[in-house]
């Protein structure tokens, strides 16, 4: 990795609802400031870390902040945080770089839909876009929220292009990480698609999306749900998905 390429994700299982069930962890450290919509550490400000974890079609418990506040404890992760939920392979994350702008994505498209729907579709199937977004620069709270719009827009983009008629699912969640200030200077005041930093992202947002639902849908073509296994093996655990198999987009 060169000195912007700074996202390390890693992969645990624990046990849960009778099967070994993946979480990813980005263990950013102080330092970012995050903006996003997870139901843990959403909202902006201070962040060290991001979980986004796997969790069994049907999920219903009604407490997910709290769910993985337990998982992220597990997990030794201390301080302020944000995590995300999916039914969606987390095994499957696809990411893609451009610039030093990284995204990382895990794809589950179960329920197609535009954001305007008079209503949700019928035949419920899981499945949640999760998108983790990272600028290795600092960024103004106004930039940072139009560096959340752009990663959004350019999903879209991915989603009309891989052929699906849709804006995306109604579980999606979204994640952007920026550095925070620096001394001596100006943080960038824009992220939107033709700003430096959020043309960047959104290049390496649609490449990841658009990789990841093409896969999706391969997948589903006999989808029974993610696969699972009653105990955590060895190959559960990976210290850096983004070097070790998982699909990057170049």
């Amino acid at each position: 990795m060169n000195e912007q390429q700074v996202v390390r994700v890693q992969r645990a299982g624990r046990i849960e609802d009778g099967a070994c069930r993946h979480l990813l962890v980005w263990r950013a450290g102080p330092g970012w400031r995050m903006a996003g919509s997870g139901v843990l550490g959403g909202g902006l400000g201070e962040r060290h870390w991001v979980l986004n974890a796997q969790v069994r079609a049907g999920y219903g418990r009604m407490d997910p902040a709290e769910h993985l506040a337990e998982l992220a404890a597990a997990q030794g992760l201390s301080g302020p945080g944000t995590g995300l939920m999916t039914a969606a392979e987390v095994d499957a994350c696809t990411w893609a770089e451009d610039g030093g702008a990284t995204a990382v994505v895990t794809t589950g498209i179960g329920v197609p839909t535009w954001a305007a729907a008079p209503d949700l579709p019928s035949g419920y199937v899981p499945g949640t876009i999760n998108i983790l977004a990272v600028v290795p620069a600092p960024v103004s709270d106004a930039g940072l929220v139009n560096l959340l719009t752009t990663a959004t827009e350019a999903k879209v983009q991915a989603l009309l292009e891989a052929g699906y008629d849709c804006s995306g699912t109604p579980s999606d969640a979204l994640c952007v990480a920026v550095r925070t200030a620096l001394p001596g200077r100006d943080p960038e005041p824009f992220g939107g698609p033709r700003s430096p930093w959020g043309s960047r992202l959104a290049r390496a947002v649609h490449r990841a999306v658009l990789a990841g639902a093409r896969a999706d849908r391969e997948r589903r073509a006999g989808w029974d749900g993610p696969p699972t296994h009653p105990a955590t093996l060895p190959g559960c655990a990976c210290g850096d998905v983004l070097t070790a198999g998982t699909m990057a987009v170049a």
